[in-house]
């Protein structure tokens, strides 16, 4: 069974300029898990849906960018569930810096 990690990221941005700076700092997504790499990446208007492969485990991801949030949610597979709490942690504290 999957983990569904999420959160919401606050910014005062407005959507397109959130939508911008996200486009621009979707490299560092795959910071959030060590040792992860993006695998994919494709928007369908304000969702941002992408993949990571993290030590054979494949980490489906998503970003709904709002006007005043952005919420995100990654499903971990069993392998990294036991994860989740620390992977949580770190995307609400690295995901803003995107928004930056």
């Amino acid at each position: 069974m999957s983990e569904p990690v999420t959160a919401n990221i606050p910014h005062q941005l407005g959507l397109e300029e959130a939508k911008s700076r996200i486009g621009s700092g979707i490299h560092t997504l795959s910071d959030i898990i060590p040792g992860a790499a993006m695998t994919d990446h494709r928007w369908e208007g304000d969702h941002l849906h992408f993949t990571l492969e993290a030590i054979g485990q494949r980490i489906v991801a998503d970003m709904h960018v709002r006007e005043e949030e952005v919420y995100a949610l990654f499903d971990l597979p069993p392998m990294l569930a036991m994860f989740a709490n620390k992977i949580k942690a770190k995307l609400q504290k690295e995901a803003p810096k995107m928004l930056e």
